[in-house]
């Protein structure tokens, strides 16, 4: 544990991230093989689930530092981080702990079954034997809350370093389905390692957000245009005479769309699609709350498939036939692509996701006005020589969102934030008018400078009408204008509707809070765009 805390402390005293490289480099030159894998696991997302709840954790740990519940729950807010506030709390211990990582975690892991006296009796003696960052870790650990300032990608770049692989590789080896209990850092690694392939995605080309075409972006022509659809990037893949589903965030999600198991009666075996996984019903996409039904079940029942079939609006062609076609042209595996699913029925779920074609700059810009009537978020935009390349890559592929939607809207409620917004109220709850009174109807906590997270966190200091735990009631007089994505129905929320990517575009404090919009003015919204 001592060498993991050792490169944990390297990775949280510097934002170079050549020194954040060479210091993951030399730790995975030197760690044993069940540590480096545990480290790749947790860097890439793949952390042990909760094992102790967090009341229980709160309890034990103000009952070892000698203080009173309530005055742990009062630190809690104001740091902001439950394993922070426990390490702050406790002794302090000077001691190390010859155990790894791997130990560690395998006995976090072993409590899942384990009664409370176990439980605690196992954490109590970790507080007392580590110390220190090691301590620290631990509780991130346990809290399952375990994140440091350091990307997927970068880690992959250490890696590379340390092993003398290809990083490309290296980042294909590490997306699927695996954990450390279902392989080894040789065989996820080193070795070749058929049956896993077999449900590996590649890596997702993400693009880069543009404010409007302009003369860098060169002549016309030499771009393809498309929808940017509003449902889940996935890839799907037909391997093995089966199928796999990944969604962008490395989730595997084949289970949740079991239709695109037809997929493999009219495509041949070794084929990877990249595409939109979209609601689809009565030829048209159906609004992203729909599909948001089926993203969060394990398994899909008869009724959610008949009432919110889906499909996969293909748009690019990664691997054909086995064969990897990432370094080809765009244009030609759009055209392959094309080829490809030519003589698919129209009801497989499946179609091609259509081509925009325009003259000018300014005719996608009219284009890209009318993307809300086809159920678009605005334009993709793809070089048409450009290769699929892996990650965030500037200057081949753009997404040119629409404006956001907008309302102005009364501050009610506020509360703290996380992290290093923990002494700031950066969180806060919207009202719009119904007559005479205010009805709540959204959250956002993004979108400020810090400047005015501080100036409003001093007027809510000195203006509190009422605390409910951690949340303070505020005089309804700021009014902020909140940008939004998109709008549906909800029988969950008092106002009727839920906004989707809700955040405060800018603080009006040129307007009054009688001057806010109204409940009707967001039910137009909802008419218009939900």
């Amino acid at each position: 544990m001592r060498e993991f805390a050792t490169v944990f402390q390297a990775l949280d005293e510097t934002t170079k991230t050549s020194r954040k490289v060479d210091a993951l480099a030399k730790y995975f030159e030197t760690a044993d093989d069940a540590d480096r894998l545990w480290t790749i696991a947790l860097f890439s997302g793949r952390r042990p689930k909760r094992a102790v709840t967090t009341t229980q954790l709160r309890t034990w740990a103000a009952e070892t530092a000698g203080i009173d519940l309530w005055l742990f729950e009062e630190c809690y807010p104001i740091v902001g981080d439950l394993a922070e506030t426990i390490g702050l709390i406790l002794p302090v211990n000077s001691q190390h702990s010859d155990k790894g990582l791997t130990h560690w975690i395998d006995a976090l892991v072993s409590l899942k079954d384990a009664d409370e006296t176990a439980k605690k009796d196992f954490v109590l003696n970790a507080w007392h034997t580590l110390g220190g960052t090691e301590r620290f870790l631990f509780n991130k650990l346990i809290t399952g809350g375990f994140r440091v300032g350091v990307s997927q990608k970068l880690m992959t770049r250490a890696l590379a370093h340390a092993t003398g692989k290809d990083e490309a590789e290296l980042a294909h080896r590490l997306m699927g389905n695996w954990t450390p209990r279902s392989t080894d850092f040789h065989t996820l690694i080193e070795a070749d390692d058929p049956e896993s392939a077999l449900s590996r995605p590649y890596p997702f080309y993400l693009a880069h957000g543009l404010d409007g075409p302009s003369d860098d972006l060169g002549a016309v022509e030499d771009w393809h245009a498309e929808w940017k659809w509003d449902g889940i990037r996935g890839q799907v893949i037909l391997r093995g005479g089966t199928h796999f589903v990944w969604s962008r965030g490395e989730e595997l999600m084949t289970d949740r769309f079991p239709e695109f198991m037809r997929l493999l009666d009219y495509l041949p075996a070794g084929t990877v699609l990249d595409g939109e996984i979209l609601g689809w019903k009565d030829a048209q996409p159906l609004p992203f709350a729909d599909l948001q039904k089926r993203i969060g079940r394990k398994t899909t029942p008869a009724k959610l498939l008949r009432d919110t079939p889906v499909i996969l609006y293909a748009y690019d062609l990664l691997e054909w036939e086995g064969e990897d076609i990432r370094n080809r042209p765009f244009l030609e595996r759009r055209a392959l692509l094309d080829t490809t699913l030519r003589d698919v029925p129209s009801d497989a779920p499946i179609k091609l996701s259509p081509q925009i074609k325009a003259n000018t700059w300014e005719d996608f810009a009219q284009t890209r006005a009318e993307a809300r009537a086809h159920h678009a978020e605005g334009l993709m935009l793809k070089r048409s020589d450009s290769l699929y390349l892996a990650g965030r890559k500037k200057g081949d592929w753009w997404k040119w969102k629409l404006d956001p939607l907008t309302i102005d809207a009364v501050m009610i409620y506020a509360q703290s934030g996380h992290g290093r917004r923990a002494t700031l109220f950066t969180d806060y709850t919207f009202a719009v008018w119904q007559n005479n009174d205010l009805i709540p109807f959204t959250k956002a906590y993004s979108g400020l400078t810090d400047a005015e997270f501080r100036q409003i966190t001093t007027w809510v200091r000195k203006n509190t009408l009422q605390r409910f735990g951690p949340v303070r009631q505020v005089p309804p007089e700021h009014v902020f204008e909140i940008a939004f994505e998109g709008i549906q129905r909800s029988t969950r929320h008092k106002s009727g509707v839920a906004l989707r990517f809700p955040r405060m575009l800018r603080w009006r404090q040129d307007k009054a809070a009688q001057d806010a919009n109204s409940l009707d003015d967001l039910k137009e919204i909802l008419r218009l765009y939900g």
